[in-house]
């Protein structure tokens, strides 16, 4: 940091119950179209108070053998027997006490008991008081803390010109504190020695803009009276620790996540439908490609679009679509994958179907940049492919994720193959980036398969009686379990993380008539299950984890003859 001095430029410085499992009559989630839409279950009002116990006698009186509890002036009054005592303990004991009681009565001038009443008077109003005190101190407590320390505008401009250098480490600034004084003008530059996109904005509207990885901004923040708090403005960032203070003699004040201005969250409506006009994701998945070599674009977009439930957000997508192109191929294929990056910030892949370093091909590349990203297919299974741009979290909810599948030898084939990625949505404000404050709170607004909550409810996947269904599930989290269900059905075939448990080419379990009801996924685990279609109707798949089944991991298959 240096000092110069120079001119003052002053300026403006339902799913249903979890005993029965949904039914497809049932469900949080829009009826399908069709249908007539299904409403949220309803509990009935319950009284204030609590219900008698059973057996419990009715009457307001007390019971038979029970001595009565004493009126309530007979207990303010000081004139009540102890508790756990007889009222009395020989038979002329009630005489004695009422004679005794007159006589205290008696006793009593009418001076006496008015100031008996100014003093009970006089305790109740103190009470009040200290309690209206204790209130107001609070509040008052409260909006200081909101409020923040107040600048005196009055400060005249000094002028001096404190200029700062801050560099990128990771997701911190470096320093991540400036201490000037009051009336001085402070100039920062910002060198972005990260290996992704940064800038920094205080909250008096001064920002470098967005800042490539490798270059340097300027910003001037003006003449500083008092604290100033900033941020790296990109999705995430500021969540992840990228704070800024200005300081005047004093700490920073101001919590790194959060600011008072920040938009409230969308709230969804489980009940919404879904826009007009909308089509559901292509969950029909087409065999893998006679081809031995798969080349692939992708090209980054950050783009506002539908994610159910009344709500539209902005989602970082590949090739604008969420989940983001799958791909398929068979053990021994080679993918060469090309990233363009279109978007406003760093962004990157990952993808767990090959082994590669990572140094070169998951690095984060500025908007403008691609990269080329080759891999040959070792395993099979159903593998997870993300951006891992910092914080990964975020990206990865926001939309960035997608699936490779690489089909085990000697796959039978079925009458339908259905692919369904489970992801959580953390929503911000309409039309807005996803909540980072949600994403590391690990608290979703929303849970879905193939990016939009019951969209398969309104749009079901279908089979036919008597057919064999295939259902390839991937996990894509970035923090939450799936226990993937089909109500009404039962997998003969399970394929969990890339072997068999039940069924396949050795058919496992037949010998003793082995049967599974859920696929249970962490985040990044896949695999497949196979039923066969019953009887006509609509048969209601979920995360049976019901909380989240409700939150939209929904859909239907349904079934004709």
């Amino acid at each position: 940091m240096s000092d110069k001095h120079e001119p003052d430029p002053r300026g403006p410085g339902s799913v249903p119950s979890a005993g029965a499992g949904p039914g497809p009559a049932s469900g949080t989630g829009p009826a399908p179209a069709g249908d007539a839409a299904g409403s949220a279950s309803s509990v009935p009002a319950s009284s204030t108070g609590p219900a008698p116990a059973r057996g419990a006698a009715s009457s307001t009186g007390p019971r038979p053998g029970r001595t009565p509890s004493p009126p309530r002036r007979a207990v303010t009054a000081g004139t009540a027997p102890a508790t756990g005592r007889p009222a009395t303990s020989r038979p002329d004991a009630a005489r004695e006490a009422g004679n005794q009681g007159a006589s205290r009565r008696q006793a009593t001038s009418p001076e006496q008991e008015r100031l008996r009443e100014v003093d009970r008077r006089g305790v109740v109003l103190g009470l009040m008081t200290a309690g209206a005190a204790v209130a107001v101190g609070s509040i008052i407590a409260l909006c200081s803390q909101v409020g923040g320390p107040a600048v005196d505008e009055s400060i005249p401009a000094t002028g001096r010109v404190v200029e700062a250098t801050v560099t990128v480490s990771g997701m911190r600034f470096v320093p991540d504190t400036v201490d000037v004084a009051p009336g001085d003008r402070l100039v920062i530059t910002l060198d972005n020695t990260a290996n992704m996109v940064h800038d920094l904005v205080l909250e008096n509207g001064a920002t470098t803009g967005r800042v490539a990885a490798g270059q340097r901004a300027e910003l001037d923040a003006g003449v500083i009276r008092g604290p100033v708090e900033g941020w790296c403005s990109i999705a995430g960032h500021r969540a992840h620790g990228m704070v800024f203070h200005v300081t005047t003699g004093a700490a920073p004040v101001a919590a790194p996540g959060g600011s008072a201005s920040t938009p409230p969250g969308a709230v969804p409506d489980y009940e919404a439908p879904l826009p007009q006009g909308f089509t559901a994701f292509d969950a029909a998945l087409a065999p893998a490609p006679s081809q031995t070599t798969h080349r692939h674009t992708f090209t980054v977009t950050e783009v506002p679009m539908p994610v159910g439930c009344g709500v539209t957000q902005t989602r970082m997508t590949y090739n604008g679509q969420v989940p983001a192109p799958v791909l398929r191929g068979k053990v021994g294929d080679t993918f060469e994958i090309t990233l363009v990056n279109n978007g406003t910030m760093s962004h990157s892949l990952d993808f767990h179907a090959g082994v590669v370093s990572p140094d070169a091909a998951m690095r984060s590349i500025s908007p403008g940049e691609s990269l080329v990203y080759t891999f040959t297919a070792q395993r099979s299974g159903i593998w997870l492919y993300h951006c891992s741009t910092m914080p990964m979290s975020l990206h990865l909810a926001s939309g960035m994720h997608g699936a490779v599948i690489i089909d085990p030898p000697a796959l039978a084939e079925v009458d339908h193959e259905y692919l369904l990625v489970h992801s959580e949505i953390y929503l911000g404000p309409e039309g807005g980036p996803t909540d980072a404050a949600k994403v590391v709170a690990k608290t979703p607004d929303l849970t879905v398969f193939n990016g939009v909550a019951f969209q398969y409810v309104q749009q079901p996947l279908t089979a036919r009686t008597g057919q064999r269904v295939r259902f390839w599930v991937l996990d894509a989290g970035p923090s939450l379990l799936c226990s993937f269900h089909v109500v009404g059905l039962q997998f003969d075939t399970v394929f969990f993380e890339g072997a068999y448990q039940l069924g396949g080419p050795e058919g496992i379990g037949t010998a003793w008539n082995g049967g599974s009801q859920a696929l249970g996924l962490h985040p990044a685990q896949g695999g497949f299950v196979e039923t066969v279609a019953g009887p006509p109707g609509s048969y209601t798949f979920v995360n049976h984890s019901f909380a989240d089944a409700e939150k939209g991991a929904t859909g239907i298959l349904r079934v004709s003859e």
